[in-house]
């Protein structure tokens, strides 16, 4: 039974377009609505909506629920539409009448937050984790080829002298700041919006400060319409986040295609990372970095979705936020994949240091040429033209 059944049958192809693939989607949230559900259920006791017993019996019910999506044995179905949806039926099933009482003073649009944002917090908590997994790879690779020379680029020329350990120190120092900003995101959406309803609140007096408390998060997010505005903001925030990520990974991957080119020879990849072609029996294609580098715009293309999808809405809830929830679990799931290969890839990566050095011809030099003559009191200017002027270099 659908949460919001009337007397009435919903038209199938109807039901069919406006559930979607949530029910597909949705098998991610179980465990967060079940954490959020928990503590509702407390917090109903407090308040003398439920007995001790109710609640010791609905904690049961759920957290058997839990164990079965854990084996892969709880369906979310088309016609349950949602997780929510879901669970609650299974509780009526199991227990009746109490099963009936958990949706008190909730929504299901507070619902969906309230899984949603325990599931960034999650997320971004192992966002952190693979960043640290990668910055770990990237200095373990620079202690090992740090001191190998090797040109540094303008405009795709060479211009002065650069080193691995320079090279690939930027991306150390860059995911650093990543780690800032998803922080940063962490701060923001740590609200709990439990307890707001469809965006107006419930007329029952109910602890918002001790539901928050229950499951972690720092503060319960005050004004009701701005809980719904918010959805959709913040996902936007955090899809933004991890393309900051996608972004380094995307420039490095990059790096990696151009430096191990025959051409240049700088980097080499490990056979077992490549692929091969259908048709050319000699070639070692970096295809696992071709499409890091492509996943950063999918990225880019999610967060535009979201951003779009929200644009124009009225402020409170509005079916269109649906569909911001597919593309923040897809970001989720390719940053985490994009860091985790990146770390494989960077663990195996090695320095061909004789191509390397070959590489460090003597125009290079010539800013450290030009500046011996302006440390012996030539004028800068007088020093530029005559390293120019002259070939000097």
């Amino acid at each position: 039974m659908k949460l919001w059944q009337k007397a009435y049958k919903l038209d199938k192809e109807i039901e069919k377009f406006t559930v979607g693939n949530d029910y597909l989607i949705d098998k991610a949230l179980v465990k967060y609505d079940i954490i959020g559900s928990i503590a509702h259920a407390e917090m109903l006791c407090k308040i003398g909506i439920l007995t001790k017993e109710e609640l010791k019996k609905l904690q049961k019910a759920l957290s058997e629920i839990l164990e079965l999506d854990k084996k892969g044995r709880f369906e979310i179905k088309l016609e349950d539409e949602d997780v929510h949806t879901a669970i609650e039926n299974c509780l009526t099933e199991k227990l009746g009448d109490l099963g009936k009482k958990i949706h008190t003073a909730r929504s299901r649009n507070d619902q969906v937050l309230t899984a949603l944002r325990l599931y960034c917090k999650d997320e971004i908590n192992e966002i952190l984790k693979s960043i640290d997994g990668f910055v770990s790879a990237l200095h373990g690779f620079s202690g090992k080829y740090g001191s190998i020379g090797i040109p540094g680029y303008t405009h795709m020329r060479k211009a002065m002298p650069s080193s691995v350990s320079l090279w690939a120190g930027a991306s150390i120092e860059s995911m650093k700041d990543n780690k800032k900003i998803m922080k940063n995101v962490l701060s923001l959406i740590d609200q709990s919006p439990l307890g707001t309803g469809a965006g107006y609140g419930v007329p029952l007096k109910i602890d918002r400060k001790f539901v928050a408390a229950k499951l972690g998060f720092s503060k319960a997010q005050e004004n009701p319409i701005y809980v719904q505005n918010s959805r959709g903001k913040f996902e936007a925030y955090t899809i933004g986040g991890l393309s900051q990520i996608m972004y380094d990974l995307n420039k490095m991957a990059s790096d990696l295609i151009l430096f191990s080119m025959d051409e240049f020879g700088f980097f080499k990849l490990p056979k077992e990372f490549c692929t091969g072609s259908s048709i050319m029996p000699h070639k070692h294609n970096p295809d696992v970095l071709e499409l890091v580098r492509a996943k950063y715009h999918l990225l880019i293309g999610y967060e535009f979705q979201v951003k779009s999808l929200i644009g124009n809405l009225v402020s409170g809830y509005n079916r269109d936020l649906q569909l911001t929830k597919e593309p923040l679990i897809k970001s989720f799931n390719t940053a985490k994949e994009c860091l985790k290969v990146m770390s494989m890839v960077v663990s195996s990566l090695k320095v061909d240091r004789e191509k390397c050095n070959k590489a460090m011809t003597k125009e290079i030099y010539a800013v450290d040429r030009l500046y011996k003559l302006v440390a012996k009191g030539m004028p800068f200017r007088d020093a530029y033209k005559k390293i120019s002027d002259g070939g000097n270099w």
